[in-house]
């Protein structure tokens, strides 16, 4: 048997080393690069494929103690610049936990129980002037089916909000899809204005800040003068000397998360 200085078990011990240091690093570098990580904060990480091979990741939180003999209200979550990418993680994380773990906090599900889905892209959401959805809106109607195919989901409280670039994918699939949802809160985003009479109906509640340089705010207050012009009566909050980052402020709005989850169809 080799002494414990023997240099035969040195060696063996320094390429054991060698060899963990190598997996770890290895392992490491693959979880950077796609931070597969499979369950965050209660959201699983999913990766939708249509027949078409056009790919969307999506993050999916599932009310605790699903019951699949009753039927639970859904809320999407369309991420910012911030979020975007291909990680499945930057857009339940950082900027974006407002919007995403605002429902899922303990208080609000024992309320309000819940799914939550929140995809994400690379780029805009919204790229069609026209009535159709653009690519990435309409894998996000597929989602919301796949993931209604499997799961309970009120179709009749299925809701939609986001921030910035989600602000505008928001806007856009309610005067697109208005008959998916049940209410919108768009946050420092735009939309087509001649598009708008499309959510005369809908349940709205927008918010920005007056003092936007990114987003101007004349982008929601002519979306919203749009919709009350046809008979409608959104609801918008714009807060004073506010620039961009108006989400902090909406989701402390009184009043916010029961309002959206009185909203049904």
């Amino acid at each position: 048997m080799p002494h414990r200085n023997d240099p035969r078990r040195s060696r063996a011990g320094r390429w054991t080393i060698a060899l963990i240091l190598i997996s770890v690093l290895t392992t490491r570098a693959a979880f950077g690069q796609t931070r597969a990580v499979p369950k965050i904060d209660g959201f699983l990480a999913r990766t939708y494929t249509n027949a078409r091979h056009e790919v969307m990741p999506y993050r999916l939180f599932v009310p605790i103690g699903y019951d699949k003999a009753k039927a639970y209200p859904l809320v999407i979550w369309l991420h910012g610049a911030g979020g975007e990418g291909e990680d499945n993680v930057a857009q339940i994380e950082n900027d974006q936990t407002l919007g995403t773990h605002t429902w899922t906090r303990p208080e609000v599900q024992a309320r309000h129980p819940a799914f939550v889905l929140v995809p994400q892209t690379v780029g805009p959401w919204a790229t069609e002037a026209g009535p159709s959805l653009s690519d990435p809106e309409r894998l996000v109607t597929e989602v919301l089916a796949s993931v209604e195919s499997e799961y309970t989901v009120d179709a009749k409280r299925v809701y939609v909000t986001g921030q910035s670039n989600g602000g505008y994918g928001v806007w856009d699939l309610i005067t697109k899809r208005p008959n998916l949802f049940a209410a919108a809160i768009p946050i420092c985003g735009g939309g087509n204005v001649s598009l708008a009479y499309r959510a005369a109906n809908m349940p709205i509640w927008a918010f920005h800040g007056d003092s936007d340089k990114t987003i101007p705010v004349t982008e929601s207050r002519q979306m919203i003068a749009a919709i009350r012009k046809v008979g409608g009566t959104p609801r918008y909050t714009e807060f004073k000397g506010v620039g961009h980052d108006a989400w902090p402020h909406a989701f402390k709005e009184p009043g916010l998360v029961d309002w959206l989850f009185a909203q049904h169809q």
